[in-house]
């Protein structure tokens, strides 16, 4: 059982009545909707005061083509923050609802490191842009990608797009993109003393499809700086989540990886049936 016992209660007296709205929500999760202008000051108190340390995810919704609910307000995307409580044993859900088309938020990444990250996916799939990043950069895909792959408007299928042709000057353009410029990932290519080596180290194993390496800046054999980058590891499930029904998705959570089929579709169909209020019998 989750304990949240009077944080919302803390919460509104520290920042007023007015700045917080509850949510109720199937998974039971304190969920409270906010105005973007204290996301800050309000994260930061959860942190340092309220005991939830762990920023667990930090993600985005396009809300535009939403059905308009009884009481919904239109907003255009929604920023949710979820924070974990070890001591309370206990989540708490922040949504934020932002009203441009290509918004801009602050950046908590100096309250959490792993906010680069979350942060920089949220721009690379819906374009919200995160202010006082330190790399606001694509993550999952490449940096000659054009639009945000989760945005309504991107196209779902290479059905919806034009035939795919590639002319010279697109040639050169990936080309250069593949060429690696140690500034685009805040390294200097020498100091008062040294000109460094860059170095690539991994995929240390076959399975990993290359998702996954190690710049090293190298001062002769002295390690200056690591830089990990993922690779361009984004299949569009969430995509294909949009034109299918809940059970004709399955076949692609079974397909997250291929080694692990069973325990995402037991995450996936749990969270279907608790949203639905499906009763399954033991088996």
């Amino acid at each position: 059982m989750e304990n949240n016992s009077g944080v919302f209660e803390q919460l509104q007296a520290r920042f007023g009545e007015i700045t917080f709205k509850p949510q109720s929500t199937k998974d039971e999760i304190l969920t409270i909707w906010m105005p973007l202008a204290n996301i800050k000051e309000v994260l930061s108190y959860l942190k340092k005061d309220l005991s939830f340390p762990l920023l667990f995810d930090l993600t985005a919704i396009d809300e535009r083509t939403r059905k308009r609910d009884n009481g919904y307000t239109p907003y255009a995307f929604t920023i949710i923050y979820h924070l974990l409580s070890f001591e309370r044993n206990a989540f708490i859900r922040l949504k934020v609802g932002l009203k441009e088309d290509f918004p801009t938020v602050p950046s908590i990444s100096s309250l959490w490191a792993n906010a680069n990250w979350y942060e920089r996916e949220v721009y690379d799939m819906f374009g919200i842009r995160f202010e006082g990043h330190p790399h606001l950069s694509r993550i999952l895909m490449p940096r000659t990608w054009v639009g945000h792959p989760l945005r309504k408007e991107h196209p779902a299928r290479a059905t919806e797009m034009g035939p795919f042709q590639l002319y010279d000057d697109k040639m050169d353009l990936e080309q250069s993109a593949l060429q690696f410029k140690p500034e685009e990932w805040g390294l200097q290519r020498q100091s008062q003393d040294t000109d460094f080596m860059f170095l690539n180290i991994g995929p240390q194993h076959p399975g990993t499809h290359g998702v996954l390496r190690i710049i090293l800046q190298l001062d002769g054999e002295d390690i200056v700086d690591a830089i990990p980058e993922i690779g361009f590891h984004h299949r569009g499930a969430e995509k294909m989540g949009e034109r299918q029904s809940w059970h004709t998705y399955i076949p692609y959570t079974d397909r997250v990886d291929y080694l692990g089929g069973v325990m995402n579709n037991l995450a996936y169909l749990l969270a279907v049936e608790k949203l639905a209020g499906i009763q399954v019998p033991d088996r």
